[in-house]
């Protein structure tokens, strides 16, 4: 049996539970606005950009305290069916306008990849898996224990579930334990090592949660979010003056008419401009005003506020690759549940989707191919390979030029392979094998899998046989793509933008490494954390 699929087609990574068509109800934000009905100018404490996973608490946060302005260049992720659904999420990352939730982009490695463009970022567009990020890392994040701890629970309380375990789940989890991915952690929402079941965000009913609802906690007083309201450039004093640094004081952003508007900082205010715009969005925004390398901005005729070579230094993708498992009788539909968590690499499933290719666009075949059975799939947890970002021109709603380097750090290469013997070993135990054919071998997954069209790389006839070329060949995106504005190259460890004033960033595009096995529960909490950090004039809660 050979399947062909379009690169973009793989993003089904993580689909969905059973559950009937909804549109979430949009809840009575009343400080939710679209952008073409604000004045041409205004003036606020703090100004986010970007209203995503990271930018939704934050803003919730600093409400309760001064008068924020969100502004999100996506719409808004009520009343949306794609986003409501995890059985739309095929749909939700197919559909491709220029105003749609998902903005496709492929990076220079041939890989094609998604980024969020809607309130709520991308808890609008992902698999839901919520998970924490071990101890290790808020240490190595420099982050308050206490305050992380409460900041997760702060999120938890409004849009974190348990999941309900189907049978493959069920049995994949059993399967991990048997392959040797041990000890059995049970539920938590703890990064453990070994095998545990994770929280999610989609609630019993299958109705997503996302960033957005974590507003309800905003001074509705205090907020206003602007919709379709596209940063242009942050706005600075002191370019010129060589004894201060530059200070931001605004922003300058385009509604969806095509008007631009101005939003700046009170003048007495103590407030900032904070970037959430992720770790595309962030960096690109930096570089189109006129911070970031001095050559290339110059290239682009952009004046060079301050020549920051770090600024898109360092970028970095998680490798993903795949094992496709067919079953001999429909499978329940499931998004990740369960997940085994080894040093260097996690892994995880999804299972009983019907793919239709021709769906899914892009170097889809006329022929529509249907699949049905699991996927496991294995992640890099902090890969060595590095890559940068650049601009292509001076279009902020353009994808910027965007290089991950796979695999070019020989480590990250070796862990990929042993990932894959794991995922091999899961196939292949008692646990599965009610769910697989009992003539169809590991060896000939792989060869099947390596049939499967899934990136825009070139391809070794030795993918179907050896695990090196199929992990480089067959390399795909989990969508947790870091760094951009690294912690101590380009903010300090408050998020300060070293060596520019009144400028903050606070996203994905921060991290040296993708925290947790997914990243979305430590974005949101980092939003929390900040929000309250600077609420308090940068203050920590005692230990």
């Amino acid at each position: 049996m050979l399947m062909s699929v379009a690169a973009a087609g793989i993003i089904i990574f993580f689909c969905c539970f059973n559950a009937v068509c909804y549109a979430q109800k949009s809840p009575a934000y009343g400080f939710v606005k679209q952008a073409a009905d604000s004045p041409r100018a205004s003036y606020h404490d703090y100004i986010i950009v970007g209203g995503g996973t990271a930018g939704c608490p934050l803003a919730a946060t600093l409400s309760k305290r001064f008068d924020v302005l969100v502004l999100e260049r996506g719409g808004s992720p009520y009343g949306n069916a794609n986003i409501s659904n995890l059985d739309s999420f095929i749909e939700n990352l197919a559909y491709l306008t220029p105003t749609s939730p998902a903005q496709r982009f492929v990076s220079e490695d041939g890989v094609i990849n998604t980024r969020a463009r809607c309130l709520g970022g991308g808890t609008c567009i992902n698999a839901g898996f919520y998970s924490r990020a071990s101890r290790r890392e808020l240490k190595d994040m420099r982050l308050n224990p206490k305050l992380a701890h409460q900041s997760f629970q702060w999120v938890e309380r409004e849009l974190v579930f348990w999941p309900q375990l189907t049978e493959w789940t069920s049995a994949f989890r059993a399967g991990l334990l048997e392959a040797g991915v041990t000890p059995d952690n049970g539920f938590t929402y703890q990064h453990l090592d070994g095998t545990k079941v994770g929280g999610t965000t989609f609630d019993p009913t299958g109705h997503r949660h996302t960033a957005a609802d974590l507003l309800r906690y905003a001074d509705p007083a205090r907020i206003t979010v602007l919709l379709r309201a596209t940063a242009q450039r942050i706005l600075f004093r002191n370019v010129t003056n060589q004894h201060k640094n530059p200070q931001a004081y605004g922003v300058a952003y385009k509604d969806e008419a095509g008007n631009i508007h101005e939003a700046r900082l009170k003048g007495f205010s103590a407030g900032e401009i904070i970037l959430s715009a992720g770790a595309l969005g962030s960096p690109q925004l930096l570089m189109l005003s006129g911070v970031g390398p001095a050559d290339h901005l110059k290239s682009f005729g952009i004046e060079v506020v301050l020549d920051q070579p770090m600024v898109g230094h360092g970028i970095a993708d998680n490798p993903m690759n795949i094992f496709a498992v067919p079953s001999p009788e429909p499978l329940t539909i499931t998004s990740a549940q369960a997940v085994g968590i080894r040093p260097g690499y996690y892994v995880e499933s999804l299972t009983g989707f019907n793919l239709d290719a021709a769906l899914l666009g892009g170097n889809s075949p006329s022929v529509p191919y249907s699949f049905q059975g699991g996927v496991l799939v294995e992640k890099l947890a902090r890969p060595l390979s590095r890559g940068y970002l650049r601009l292509k021109n001076l279009d902020p709603e353009d994808n910027p030029s965007v290089t991950y380097n796979y695999f070019t750090e020989p480590e990250d290469l070796r862990t990929c392979v042993e990932a894959l013997q794991t995922v091999m070993r899961v196939i292949d135990t008692q646990a599965l094998s009610e769910f697989r054919y009992p003539n169809q071998t590991v060896e000939y997954l792989q060869a099947l899998t390596a049939s499967l069209v899934v990136n825009n790389r070139a391809r070794s006839a030795q993918d179907a046989t050896s695990l090196e070329p199929y992990c480089s060949d067959l390399v795909m995106t989990i969508w947790h793509f870091h760094g951009g504005c690294e912690v101590g190259k380009v903010v300090d460890h408050e998020y300060r933008v070293i060596g520019v004033g009144g400028l903050r960033v606070i996203d994905g595009s921060t991290f040296s490494f993708s925290p947790g096995t997914n990243p979305q529960a430590t974005l949101m909490m980092l939003g929390r954390y900040m929000g309250v950090l600077i609420g308090n004039g940068g203050v920590e809660p005692s230990d």
